[in-house]
């Protein structure tokens, strides 16, 4: 049996660490609810962009702009964005953990991979694979736009000149306050939608014919830029949500893990003191006895 002390001491440990969970749970409630509002603020911008992207380069080649140049594809760079912080469960360890899927199947289909690390967490894992390129740490608390053009120009600038045929992005998307799954996607080349995409997704949504000026060509060499701008801006704040909301899950849980060892401690507390009441009533009960004999 334990002494009274040490199970004590535990008890007191304990209730400090649950005291910490609760309130990084209430600090992490509070930032969900600010960047769940930029977040889905961002949300119908992000798709109409994709949307009048997608209309103006329906009737374009691929090959007529750098950014929408198809290669043949020799080399590959996966874009990963997690939080910069921890104690998130396991957020980050998925979106890691589908980043070194998809590179791994592209290792083995003879391809040659580089990473860029969007936040801490993917920098600390991906560092040992001596795979990556470029990193952008300790911004994902404060990040603005400037970052996400940033990171783009980066990703585009290495794509023009040949360093990469091919750009996919990894990142966590926020589905609710309980649901954070990881997504990828592909950043470059941008592709034309063709017809058949076009006249499907009609049969869903009301269309109309948009006449632009100038031409769509001149239109998208200044869009591009910006498109990718969004695209990574996006991810990021879908990331910098799914954080809070996979922290405050994660805090609530442990909150309720201290509570449970608590009780635990306390009952394993209290048998030890009947234990030694019980026992030191024994040594009075046998000095009595002895003092009668």
């Amino acid at each position: 049996m334990p002494a009274l002390k040490d199970v004590k001491d535990k008890i007191e440990g304990v209730t400090k660490t649950s005291q910490i969970t609760k309130a990084m749970n209430m600090v992490a409630s509070a930032k969900l609810r600010g960047a769940q509002d930029k977040m889905e603020s961002f949300r119908p911008y992000s798709q109409k962009f994709a949307a009048a992207m997608g209309n103006l380069s329906g009737g374009m080649e691929a090959g007529n702009l750098p950014l929408m140049e198809v290669r043949d594809v020799q080399s590959v760079e996966i874009v990963v964005v997690t939080s910069d912080r921890g104690l998130c469960g396991s957020f980050n360890s998925h979106i890691i953990s589908t980043a070194e899927k998809m590179m791994k199947k592209l290792e083995a289909e003879g391809k040659k991979v580089s990473i860029v690390c969007i936040g801490k967490k993917a920098y600390q894992y991906f560092r040992k694979t001596g795979k990556i390129r470029s990193s952008y740490t300790d911004i994902m608390g404060t990040f603005q736009m400037f970052n996400a053009r940033e990171i783009s120009m980066d990703i585009s600038e290495n794509f023009m000149v040949g360093g990469s045929d091919e750009v996919r992005l990894v990142y966590g998307k926020f589905y609710s306050v309980a649901v954070q799954r990881p997504e990828a996607e592909e950043l470059l080349p941008i592709k034309p939608i063709d017809d058949e995409e076009v006249a499907e997704s009609s049969k869903t949504e009301i269309t109309g014919a948009y006449i632009y000026e100038p031409e769509p060509g001149e239109i998208m060499e200044v869009l591009l830029p910006l498109y990718l701008n969004v695209q990574v801006y996006h991810a990021m704040l879908e990331v910098g949500a799914s954080e809070h909301a996979a922290r405050m899950t994660a805090m609530d849980n442990a909150t309720n893990a201290c509570k449970d060892i608590i009780h635990d401690l306390t009952q394993l507390y209290n048998k030890a003191r009947q234990s030694a009441i019980t026992s030191e009533l024994m040594d009075i009960v046998g000095g009595a006895e002895a003092l009668k004999g």
